[in-house]
């Protein structure tokens, strides 16, 4: 049965795996670099860097996607159900209170982010919490809390950093390629080449890799915190009718972005209406009529699919 704690260690060890790849392919872009331009200074500048960025996606990432999405602290006069909400299902759940965000959003959508559950912060949208009924967003609140107990947040967040900088780095070859032909000899020639084909294979790598750690983390993980959030408050009905409204909203966030898509509760890009399996399997978010299926049996069939 599903529980706050169901997966904390496998999350763990999937946020080491992940940070253990990136420093492996960036050590082997600066060996390739190095090896190319005679130089061993790139590859102990790619080993420095590669280390600075881990531990940048460990310690900061929270604060990385919070700028990112525009979320402000929110001041428990102004957001006083948010407060009480978050504090009792806390304690519920022998969580520590995380801190609480707002993002000005008429969209209605809300995530958790954070290393672990003495760092974290759930954020939500203006727009959530102007539509929802205090049952439906103690199942929200509890959801994203769930999140936090199981460690989703670690590993969502860390993704948001390491595969945001390996499209960055993409960009940057693709330009420095493209700034490069004004240089004379085949020397400028050859390094224009080389940094092209680095843009080009890491153009088509980022959206691959965060694309497959998305698939591999955010169905499963909202399937089962949909499950403990609904164990969390004993009334599935509460989520449900927060996904059933929340799926309605067609516009999309002002400041959705691919990047930081996984860790919403539903997708900041507004109701795509997924269908099909191939659509399905190259989504961040299950379809919310699955969901609901799977939060209220029998009874999600009527009135709650959309």
């Amino acid at each position: 049965m599903a529980s706050l704690y169901t997966h904390q260690s496998q999350n763990i060890w999937k946020t080491w795996l992940l940070m253990s790849i990136f420093f492996i392919v960036i050590i082997l872009l600066g060996w390739f670099l190095s090896a190319y331009y005679g130089s061993p200074n790139i590859l102990y500048i790619a080993v420095i860097f590669s280390i600075f960025m881990n531990v940048a996606s460990y310690w900061w990432s929270d604060k990385i996607v919070l700028k990112m999405t525009g979320a402000r602290p929110a001041r428990r006069e102004e957001f006083f159900d948010f407060y009480t909400v978050t504090e009792n299902l806390a304690i519920t759940a022998g969580l520590p209170m995380p801190r609480l965000y707002v993002i000005d959003d008429k969209a209605p959508n809300a995530f958790a982010t954070g290393r672990d559950k003495e760092h974290a912060a759930v954020a939500a949208t203006t727009g959530l919490l102007a539509i929802l009924e205090r049952s439906e967003l103690e199942g929200v609140v509890a959801h994203e809390l769930s999140h936090i107990g199981n460690r989703d947040i670690l590993v969502g967040t860390v993704v948001v950093v390491l595969v945001g900088f390996v499209t960055l780095l993409s960009d940057f070859f693709l330009r420095t390629a493209h700034f490069g032909g004004d240089r004379r000899g085949n020397g400028g020639g050859r390094v224009q080449g080389l940094m092209l084909l680095l843009g080009i294979i890491l153009a088509i790598l980022s959206p691959i890799i965060a694309t497959l750690i998305q698939l591999a983390i955010s169905r499963k993980r909202e399937f089962l915190a949909d499950a403990s959030g609904a164990l969390l408050t004993r009334y599935p009905d509460g989520l449900a009718s927060a996904l059933q409204k929340i799926s309605q909203y067609a516009r999309p966030m002002a400041k959705a972005n691919h990047a930081t898509a996984h860790l919403f509760i539903v997708s900041p890009f507004g109701a795509s209406g997924v269908t099909g399996f191939v659509n399905k399997m190259f989504s961040t978010h299950p379809p919310v009529g699955e969901r609901l299926q799977a939060l209220l049996g029998e009874r999600g069939t009527h009135p709650y699919i959309v």
